[in-house]
């Protein structure tokens, strides 16, 4: 886990930023966080959060474009990814992974409902293409990765939330040309531009980007080593 002399300790993260062609151009699956939230009130972002313990003990297949981003941490890409598209089943419903059995009858605590749908974690469609600290003097901080993944890999009717455990409010998918005009925190817009950035261009980034704020710089520069 990266260091910080700030006295807030910092929490390993993974979001999805989920993306769906539709007939105007791609959008991005979004949610809003309750108004009374410690973290980010209010505001609009992607399904994530905070790496479990469970997350660790989780098999994730074929793990997509992640394992040979440089990390400057101890968690392993696997406890990212598993953690990743656990945040995005708890938070939306939707589920990135294949039809399947798992290899114990007892998953973790936290993939029990995961796992009762009959489906095990994925992450061949997962790009590791972000990776941002969360500033000092906030009252939550995280070391969060993002990674981007298609509509098209779920396992579930992409426009229905009924699963979602209510840890996101109006869930909706946004046109990626509009989803700047939200209420976002400051991470979130510049992952979004970087995002519509690739999109544009047709072609996703060799490298990570990161957005240091061990100094409150806000610096974004790339990850040194190259996605493999």
């Amino acid at each position: 886990m990266s260091g910080s002399p700030s006295n807030t300790p910092i929490k390993d993260a993974a979001s999805i930023i989920l993306l769906r062609q539709t007939d105007d151009g791609q959008a991005v699956l979004m949610g809003q966080r309750g108004a009374a939230a410690a973290f980010m009130p209010s505001k609009f972002v992607f399904p994530g959060g905070a790496v479990d313990k469970d997350d660790y003990d989780v098999e994730v297949a074929q793990q997509g474009q992640i394992t040979g981003a440089r990390d400057a941490s101890d968690v392993p890409p696997p406890a990212l990814a598993a953690a990743a598209i656990r945040e995005l089943w708890e938070e939306t419903g939707q589920i990135l992974g294949s039809v399947g059995t798992w290899p114990t009858d007892h998953p973790p605590e936290g993939w029990a409902s995961y796992a009762q749908t009959g489906h095990v974690p994925n992450g061949t469609d997962l790009r590791f293409i972000f990776r941002a600290i969360t500033p000092q003097g906030r009252p939550r901080r995280f070391d969060a990765r993002f990674f981007v993944a298609n509509a098209d890999a779920l396992g579930t009717d992409p426009d229905c939330f009924d699963r979602a455990q209510d840890e996101l409010s109006h869930l909706r998918w946004v046109p990626l040309a509009e989803a700047r005009q939200l209420d976002l925190p400051f991470v979130t817009d510049v992952v979004l531009a970087e995002v519509q950035r690739f999109v544009t261009r047709k072609v996703w980034p060799a490298y990570p980007m990161f957005m240091d704020n061990t100094d409150d710089r806000n610096i974004v520069r790339p990850l040194i080593d190259p996605i493999t």
